[in-house]
């Protein structure tokens, strides 16, 4: 079914995902000009133009496929304990994927003499971590219901 709040909750992990490639993670400013690092890569003003100095290919894609699990466990609605199992797991890789995100911010802002600070998208993959837990609450809880039902057959 896909009109269950858990669909809900699950589409709003992906579309938290994938807003970080709209906005930045660090907004970084040096007497040599401002930086804005995204999932995409570190952007530069050069010349009054914004240039890519830096690509982060592999953090693109992975962002890309940790956004697309929470759509694809959506259509597991029939299956509702692997479903259960797999937004659990989904989680566990967000978080692991939070880490990696920060680990790369900190390896190009971690220079001195600059003034940095966090955007919109240092709290996305939290927001997105919270709208899997909720989808997980309420896959148990219609798991519940449904054993009820039964019980009551």
């Amino acid at each position: 079914m896909i009109q269950r709040i858990q669909s809900i909750y699950l589409l709003l992990a992906s579309l938290a995902i994938y807003a970080l490639y709209l906005f930045p993670i660090v907004n970084t400013f040096s007497p040599l000009g401002a930086r804005k690092i995204m999932v995409t890569g570190v952007y530069e003003v050069i010349n009054n133009q914004v240039a890519q100095t830096e690509a982060f290919t592999l953090l693109t894609i992975a962002t890309a496929l940790v956004g697309l699990i929470p759509i694809v466990l959506i259509f597991l609605y029939k299956t509702r304990k692997k479903q259960a199992t797999l937004v659990y797991l989904d989680v566990v890789l967000v978080i692991a994927y939070s880490f990696w995100l920060a680990q790369s911010v900190k390896g190009v802002a971690g220079k001195a003499l600059e003034i940095s600070d966090y955007s919109i998208g240092a709290g996305l993959t939290s927001v997105s971590i919270l709208f899997l837990i909720l989808a997980a609450k309420g896959i148990l809880r219609d798991d519940k219901l449904v054993k009820s039902a039964d019980r009551l057959r």
